[in-house]
């Protein structure tokens, strides 16, 4: 197949760092290293130049980093090609997702996936829905999975899986209402929210737009990543937060955190499969089946 030394300054080319590459490589630096300077003297050109410490790619680079796109994706559909003949499906699916998704609601699948298809590698990148989205449109990814409202026009979006979130606190915080509150008190408590670009973000912002409530209405003390640093926050301050149902069940479960409702407000979402539209892959089309297949969605 393709020369592994294409796929080496690809990646180098793609997140310019010699470092990052290896990380997604599963090599060391000093052989990303080796192999861009032998792919450099078999092409009696330099593909990068240095400014400092960041690089940048060369004209001959930046010719060469437009045909690899072309010739890795042909490369990766022989592969998958060859192995439907030999009744072994191979290859290789960059899966991107948002941090919810990618902490609770991926694992399980990805390990059923692995059982069904040992000889597939996967390479999952975490983000928020807006970079996952950019990943996509940049070709750096095979397939996204994202929370929130926002459609790009260059994607296509399908529904996965139906979520809700819920205002929680710790069961120490002594703030806690003892009854369901209404959607006005909500605005003097004192919230903790994901980063702006979070899907999370997004679908809280439009549901209370929906209330004619503003996110500019609200007390929000903190902003934060991603949900496994707001619980923690919760555990150690008198905040409250809107989180996924998902996030949350074992810590319900336990009594650590108190769910409050919120009067004639209900958040929901859906977590969507997003591709770029045009795209051809079947050995993407076919892990994408799966997906919707293990979340009951035709």
């Amino acid at each position: 197949m393709l020369d592994f030394r294409y796929k080496v300054f690809y990646a180098v080319a793609r997140n310019l760092s010699f470092t990052k590459a290896a990380h997604e490589l599963f090599i060391t630096q000093p052989a990303v290293t080796k192999h861009i300077k032998e792919l450099e003297s078999i092409l009696e050109l330099r593909l990068f130049e240095r400014t400092g410490t960041r690089i940048n790619l060369t004209d001959g680079g930046k010719i060469l980093v437009d045909y690899c796109k072309s010739v890795l994706a042909i490369d990766k559909q022989l592969s998958y090609d060859l192995g439907l003949l030999k009744e072994k499906v191979s290859g290789s699916i960059r899966v991107g997702a948002s941090t919810t998704i990618a902490q609770y609601v991926l694992p399980p699948v990805l390990a059923a996936y692995h059982e069904r298809f040992p000889d597939i590698k996967i390479n999952l990148l975490s983000g928020n829905t807006q970079y996952i989205e950019e990943l996509l449109i940049k070709g750096e990814i095979d397939v996204g999975v994202v929370e929130g409202v926002s459609h790009r026009t260059e994607l296509h979006y399908r529904t996965l899986l139906k979520d809700e979130l819920i205002l929680v606190c710790h069961r120490n915080n002594t703030k806690a209402p003892q009854k369901e509150i209404s959607i006005s008190d909500l605005k003097s408590l004192p919230l903790v929210v994901r980063e702006p670009g979070s899907g999370t973000f997004e679908v809280i912002e439009y549901a209370l737009e929906e209330k004619k409530v503003k996110t500019s209405d609200l007390s929000i003390v903190m902003k934060l990543g991603s949900p496994e640093s707001i619980k923690s926050f919760l555990s150690h301050s008198s905040c409250f937060a809107f989180l996924s149902k998902l996030t949350v069940e074992q810590e319900l479960a336990n009594g650590v955190f108190k769910y409050i409702g919120v009067k004639d407000l209900q958040i929901t979402r859906s977590f969507q499969l997003i591709t770029l539209i045009g795209q051809t892959d079947r050995l993407s089309e076919r892990f994408q089946r799966f997906l919707m297949n293990y979340y009951n969605f035709k």
